[in-house]
């Protein structure tokens, strides 16, 4: 099963991926070896999860967050919980 994420980063920017295990993405983006976007702005934190997904069902939410506006996600990321 896949997870959908959004990390705060150090820098107070969010960043949204995906995984199928959480806790191990959430130390490689804190080593420095996540993403490229996340290198350097960390440590991150997670703000919002969702587990239990497929790949596909957790792709398409990605590409849906990706593009929402920063106080869209900040929303969305605080009221659905």
């Amino acid at each position: 099963m896949w997870t959908i994420y959004i990390l705060r980063c150090s820098d107070d920017t969010l960043y949204t991926g995906i995984t199928t295990d959480l806790d191990n993405r959430i130390e490689v983006h804190n080593a420095g070896k996540g993403a490229k976007y996340t290198r350097g702005r960390g440590p991150v934190k997670v703000v919002w999860s969702r587990g239990g997904l497929t790949e596909s069902e957790a792709r398409k939410k990605e590409i849906q967050i990706k593009k929402m506006s920063r106080k869209e996600k900040e929303t969305y990321a605080r009221n659905d919980s």
